[in-house]
């Protein structure tokens, strides 16, 4: 069978997975970490992927495909040289042109008809206002934008165009879903005047990919996609179904027919990987609140997650903000998190422990039901990424979502995502090959716990009012 090949370029590591292309079923896999940082050079990028890539992983591969982390800004010059490092989705600076954007287009309801979301930070539209702003050297020198993906998959198959999927693209701010088009009246309201933009490729098209050393076999790639589509494309979302993601950032998509536009700013309206639209809800603080909740007790994880089951719902009336980095959703870029509802009673190691899981929980939970206020079917919630793995974590969702969560087999469903869209730029078709993909192995159910949301709810509010 045709081997082929799917790269996770995330933010904190590049990881591939070869695959059989007509039936999914695993070969091998590479992995490579990536610098700390909001911003990066891409080219540690491209070294973490022949780290990831020694050895001979990609012998024989045909066909490649790259989701990435979406949103990060990769400026270009006349000769596609980079003319700073990348801007990353986790960098805030861009907080008060984003702000200034929305104010400029006439408020969140215009953007949300616009592009199907309203931009915060995060946005490669608001680091576009941010760089002309702050930094009108390199604003100067800049004609192209790109994003991670694109960047990557250009150097990847040493194309001289810049491609880029309609998944990805709707991350950016300045692309219609709905239309399927660029807005360029956008770019130039936030940079001052047009910029070069990769061609959007359609679902399913194959690029043309120029064999190197070490992949001589290759012939084709997938035109990529932003991460969070290739985890939708990974898992084979079905209509009902809702991934929650808690990686460094945690998210909460769905796979749907139509577009969606949340004037609230809370549900970013994206398109697919596959031809359909991906409304997600994203948190700037997932996976690592928990790592800061075990450094903060200097325990280990297992012995975090045996105090956070020792301890009642609601952690006798400690109450976790996780926002540890700022928060995206709510939008409070320069909040920080809080601790409330201290006593000398309740300040155990325990009850810190399970506040800080249930805060975490708290915040995802709010980006389900975002979801659901937004017309999106919410009949199963799956859960993914490498919080999943926490037994804590697993025994707590269903409390604190209110509903059955299934955890799939582990797998990296964001390489495996590009691995199935490299497949179909192999084998054709009108579809992505069906993997078989999503197998769930795990049902955690839990009696609701609406108490914990309830107070978590409150002490949100409180902030809120604090940073209006």
């Amino acid at each position: 069978m045709a081997l082929i090949a799917g790269v996770d370029s995330s933010t904190q590591a590049t990881k591939i997975v070869v695959r059989r292309a007509e039936d999914g079923a695993l070969v091998r896999t590479g992995r490579a970490p990536h610098p700390d940082g909001t911003e990066v050079d891409p080219e540690a990028w491209w070294r973490a992927f022949q780290e990831a890539a020694s050895g001979g992983l990609l012998e024989g591969v045909e066909a490649i495909a790259v989701a990435a982390q979406q949103h990060g800004l990769v400026a270009l010059d006349e000769q596609d040289r980079v003319v700073r490092p990348a801007l990353l989705w986790n960098d805030t600076r861009a907080a008060g042109a984003a702000a200034d954007l929305v104010a400029e287009l006439g408020g969140p309801k215009a953007w949300a008809d616009a592009v199907g979301s309203v931009p915060v930070s995060s946005f490669t539209v608001a680091k576009l206002r941010w760089l002309a702003e702050q930094e009108p050297e390199n604003a100067s020198r800049a004609v192209r934008a790109v994003l991670p993906h694109d960047w990557l998959t250009r150097r990847i198959t040493g194309a001289q165009e810049a491609v880029t999927d309609r998944g990805d693209a709707s991350g950016t701010g300045y692309f219609s879903p709905g239309e399927g088009a660029y807005r360029d009246d956008l770019v130039r309201l936030a940079f001052g005047r047009e910029l070069l933009l990769p061609r959007v490729a359609g679902p399913g098209e194959a690029l043309e990919c120029a064999p190197a050393p070490g992949r001589e076999a290759l012939r084709a790639a997938g035109v990529g996609t932003g991460d969070n589509m290739g985890a939708a494309l990974g898992l084979g979302l079905r209509p009902g179904d809702v991934a929650v993601s808690v990686g460094t950032s945690g998210t909460a998509f769905a796979s749907v027919p139509r577009p969606t536009a949340d004037e609230r700013g809370l549900v970013s309206g994206f398109a697919d990987a596959a031809g359909g639209f991906l409304p997600l809800v994203c948190t700037l603080n997932a996976a690592r609140v928990l790592e800061a909740g075990a450094t903060a007790l200097q325990v280990g994880r297992e012995e975090f997650d045996r105090l956070v089951l020792s301890a009642g719902p609601g952690a006798e009336g400690l109450v976790l903000l996780p926002y540890l980095e700022g928060e995206r959703t709510p939008n409070l870029p320069e909040a920080a998190g809080r601790l409330d509802g201290i006593t000398g009673a309740n300040l155990r190691p325990a009850n810190i422990a399970r506040a800080f899981v249930e805060g975490m929980l708290c915040g995802l939970a709010d980006a389900v039901d975002a979801l659901a206020d937004n017309g999106v079917p919410v009949e199963r919630v799956l859960l993914i990424g490498g919080g999943a793995r926490s037994e804590a974590v697993k025994t707590l969702a269903p409390q604190v979502f209110g509903r059955p969560v299934l955890v799939p087999e582990d797998s990296e469903y964001v390489a495996d995502g590009a691995a199935r869209q490299a497949a179909w730029a192999l084998l054709g078709g009108a579809e992505p090959p069906e993997w078989g993909t999503g197998a769930q192995t795990e049902e955690w159910t839990g009696e609701a716990a609406p108490e914990v949301r309830e107070r978590y709810a409150e002490v949100r509010a409180h902030l809120q009012a604090q940073n209006p």
